[in-house]
């Protein structure tokens, strides 16, 4: 019989900067199984070809996607179920094959949290404070992994009734967290945030990936917080201009790496049955050095 081979891959646009399949093919030599992990760019408003993505899961074509930017929202209208996680946090980066349906999850929320304490230990101890720069998919896993611990969280973006719609959707997670929308313009203008207790900072929005590195999210001159850490999102590069900025003020920081790491790990266990702690293992391995 011939050995199974597994189809999988990242849908999204851009594509061409992700490591993804670098991770997913050293995971699949580790496990013994043999397979590929392509990137699939869809332009934003394809949404012909988003469709058909997702229906190739259901076809046995796919084995598995990931799902990026900007897609994470758009492929709730083509799920037939969602993990509880992703139906909270209404964002998807996970599509699994369910006996010929597609389950949509999010293991981008549990991925934050296991790196961000694992850098920090000291975060998951108590409920805290955090400024989450964007409201898209990726400041909703961030967001709603804060808020099920009872944060209380500020969310600055551009579009200020996306940061509402955010924060509404989150609200009933946790009835102890304090969610709240602040528009960028008032932000960037210097309005007072921070107090006096350490603050985490997270950047979830692509300003600053690869190739446009110069970039940042922050708002010139606006002061950091006094005390706190900074995190980054972006994985490439790993020093960021926002991390730089972070670092310049006193915080300590932390590149997105280890969340996609553990983001990759948990996809690949599901579409695989794989022991995680050999995925794991074998992809922050395949990382090193980057």
């Amino acid at each position: 019989m011939l050995a199974r081979s597994y189809a999988f891959g990242l849908i999204g646009y851009p594509v061409e900067h992700s490591r993804s399949p670098v991770l997913h093919q050293a995971a699949l030599r580790a496990c013994g199984l043999t397979g590929r992990y392509d990137l699939i760019p869809i332009p934003p408003h394809d949404t012909d070809a988003l469709r058909a993505a997702v229906h190739s899961l259901r076809t046995a074509a796919r084995d598995g996607l990931n799902v990026t930017i900007p897609h994470k929202t758009r492929v709730l209208a083509w799920v037939d179920a969602l993990t509880p996680a992703a139906r909270a946090i209404r964002a998807v980066n996970t599509l699994v094959p369910r006996d010929g349906q597609v389950l949509g999850d999010n293991t981008d929320a549990a991925g934050f949290w296991t790196d961000l304490t694992r850098a920090w230990p000291g975060w998951a101890e108590a409920p805290a404070r955090a400024l989450v720069l964007g409201a898209g998919g990726a400041a909703r896993a961030v967001v709603y992994a804060l808020a099920v611990r009872g944060w209380s969280v500020v969310v600055v973006a551009r579009r200020l009734e996306q940061a509402r719609t955010l924060v509404q959707d989150l609200m009933p997670v946790n009835p102890q967290a304090r969610l709240r929308a602040l528009p960028w313009s008032a932000f960037a203008r210097g309005e007072p945030v921070f107090g006096f207790e350490p603050w985490l900072v997270v950047n979830a929005t692509p300003v600053g990936m690869w190739p446009r590195v110069e970039s940042s999210p922050w708002p010139d001159n606006r002061a950091w917080p006094r005390a706190g850490a900074a995190y980054d999102l972006v994985y490439r590069p790993r020093a960021t201009r926002f991390l730089q900025q972070a670092r310049a003020a006193g915080l300590d920081t932390r590149d997105g790496l280890g969340m996609l790491i553990e983001q990759a790990v948990r996809a690949f266990v599901l579409w695989t049955a794989s022991d995680p702690a050999c995925v794991r293992q074998a992809m922050t391995m395949a990382a090193e050095g980057w």
